[in-house]
């Protein structure tokens, strides 16, 4: 075990730590004043929950030994054989460091799928899906990019979860848009209820990234500073995309734009920042961006209401950033070529992998979300949702004037 490489670890842990009440400022902004507490809550909820169930048994599912390419095994469960020796995927951490680490994307990824059911879920529910998700549709995605499953075994590469995370997130939120239905109200207008908070967490996301992205390096070295470069210049570039191509569409560049853009060009570049040149991050970072305003207005034209935009962002993003890898790796920054350096294959393994992901998750989570539903109810009624889930469901205001 090294003590740098640990050090560095501990560090990026907790800036993905913080990614999570970031996220909650992001998205507390965004929704209406009577549902800012509530979408809070969300997140916060998940860094409870969902750490709780990574160390008793999640963590055990996503990096146990391998079953059959699908799950891992019971190698780990309740933190058995963890404590006091190095991690098996990575030898130069403890593996009490490594587990932490892994655990605060899972955290991540379970608070990004609120987006797609803000202002209308039940909190009960939120906390039985958020649950199950993580066991029965999160520990499988991890095992099979991370922890040795079948796409790693078929040469998908994924070096900080575009799939694992972003895909994944966006999958099940619009599982989720779809099975709670559009909130009330909508022809009315769904203004957000303060910016400047939405842009608070948007700027602690993005420091946040550096850690997700450059800590997947897993060492304090040349390629997890080669991936803070690809993570800063392609959000940079994601900027430029969103912000060029909505003002072109309405007339007017507008702050949301901008920091929609920066998360666009972070989520793009995610799977691919430690796998392509920083020239090739810089496309990948700005078709981010045009990608994803792109899909965000798609969502009217299909009729789901993704309420906080993760298909838009987090799923497109993911996808195309998965599939820009297949196109712009390059083996010298990390040993894998892609289409444009002469290996086809990888584009097609990166194709099988957004399929798969795609199919999987989306289908898992309606599944869950139907037990759900007959377990404890997915939705507050009319009433409770008109008053805000603030009072309905935690009998609070965010808002006293």
């Amino acid at each position: 075990m090294n003590a740098a490489d640990t050090g560095y670890i501990i560090i990026c842990a907790a800036m993905v730590m913080v990614m999570t009440p970031a996220l909650a400022l992001f998205y507390g902004g965004l929704v209406r004043s009577r549902n800012v507490l509530a979408t809070h809550m969300h997140s916060y909820a998940s860094l409870g929950l969902i750490t709780i169930l990574w160390v008793f048994v999640g963590y055990t599912l996503a990096f146990g030994d391998d079953v059959g390419g699908i799950i891992g095994n019971l190698s780990y469960v309740f933190m058995r054989g963890v404590e006091g020796v190095a991690a098996p995927a990575a030898p130069q951490l403890p593996h009490t460091v490594f587990m932490a680490f892994q655990c605060m994307f899972a955290v991540l990824t379970v608070a990004l799928i609120s987006g797609g059911y803000a202002e209308r879920i039940r909190f009960s529910a939120m906390l039985l899906f958020s649950g199950l998700w993580l066991i029965f549709v999160y520990a499988p995605m991890a095992h099979w990019v991370w922890g040795g499953g079948w796409m790693a075994k078929i040469g998908a590469v994924d070096f900080a979860g575009g799939a694992v995370v972003h895909m994944a997130s966006g999958a099940a939120a619009l599982a989720c848009a779809k099975a709670l239905g559009p909130r009330l109200s909508l022809d009315q207008g769904v203004a957000p209820n303060n910016l400047p908070l939405t842009l608070l967490g948007g700027g602690l996301l993005w420091f946040g990234w550096f850690g997700f992205n450059a800590g997947s390096a897993l060492v304090a070295g040349t390629l997890a500073g080669h991936a803070l470069v690809t993570t800063h210049v392609a959000s940079a570039c994601g900027i430029m995309g969103w912000m060029l191509a909505e003002w072109k569409r309405t007339g007017k560049p507008t702050t949301l734009g901008v920091i929609s853009g920066a998360l666009a060009g972070l989520v793009a570049i995610t799977p691919a920042a430690g796998f392509v040149g920083i020239l090739s991050a810089v496309l990948i970072g700005f078709v981010g961006g045009v990608v994803c305003y792109g899909a965000v207005l798609l969502k009217n034209r299909f009729g789901y209401d993704d309420a906080l935009d993760v298909v838009g962002i987090h799923g497109a993003g993911g996808t195309w950033g998965a599939l820009a890898t297949g196109l712009f790796a390059v083996a010298s920054v990390n040993g894998v070529d892609g289409l444009f350096f002469g290996n086809p294959h990888q584009l097609w393994v990166q194709f099988v992998s957004v399929v798969g992901t795609w199919v999987f998750v989306y289908v898992a989570s309606r599944v869950l979300l139907y037990i759900v539903d007959a377990a404890v109810g997915l939705r507050v009624t009319p009433d409770a949702e008109a008053t805000g889930l603030d009072l309905s469901e935690h009998n609070e205001q965010g808002y006293s004037l």
